[in-house]
């Protein structure tokens, strides 16, 4: 069976730590390659071959000025890995509430 494409989901997309930074890095402002490296860290082709995985899944977006291409960030393909996630909110929410239960109930017991 063939390995299966790197760009095949938003999931996958943002399994790298890289690209996420990329995404968070690129959210308010359109920025080139070369401050994306600054920022990373990392080779301008890693970078550029984030950007492409990002790009193929639609969570950025590229535009020409003069020689530049600038790179910002889509947030829309996100909603996707938001309602998936959206499943889980009732466990952790119960978790939670039973944790704040728990320390209630030993905040209450040394105060005796």
């Amino acid at each position: 069976m063939p390995p299966q494409k790197a760009t095949s989901d938003v999931f996958h997309a943002i399994a790298d730590p890289n690209r996420r930074a990329l995404l968070g890095f690129l959210a308010y402002e359109s920025k080139p390659v070369g401050e994306c490296v600054d920022e990373l860290g990392i080779t301008y082709s890693a970078v550029s071959q984030h950007l492409s995985v990002l790009r193929e899944v639609g969570l950025v977006e590229s535009e020409s000025r003069g020689r530049q291409r600038l790179y910002r960030s889509r947030f829309e393909p996100l909603q996707a890995v938001h309602d998936w996630t959206a499943l889980y909110r009732p466990f952790w929410q119960n978790r939670l509430k039973g944790l704040g239960d728990y320390l209630n109930r030993k905040d209450s017991e040394g105060q005796e």
